[in-house]
């Protein structure tokens, strides 16, 4: 394994690396003073998805369970 020290200059670069991470090809190890990362999340999304009633998604995962089908 090696180590590698990176500036990110652009937030693309952080979403590439990320996604690295979920191929489990790289590792990031956050340092204790980087707020960036994940620095409050819930108001990163908030408002994200709209309301929906509950029908509507009932009818949505319908549609989604039928497609694999």
């Amino acid at each position: 394994m090696q180590t590698v020290t990176i500036d990110i200059i652009n937030e693309k670069a952080l979403n590439l690396l990320r996604d690295l991470e979920l191929m489990q090809l790289i590792r990031l190890r956050r340092e204790k003073n980087d707020t960036g990362l994940n620095s409050n999340l819930a108001s990163q999304y908030k408002g994200a998805m709209q309301k929906q009633s509950l029908n509507d998604i009932d009818n949505q995962i319908n549609d989604l369970r039928n497609a694999w089908e």
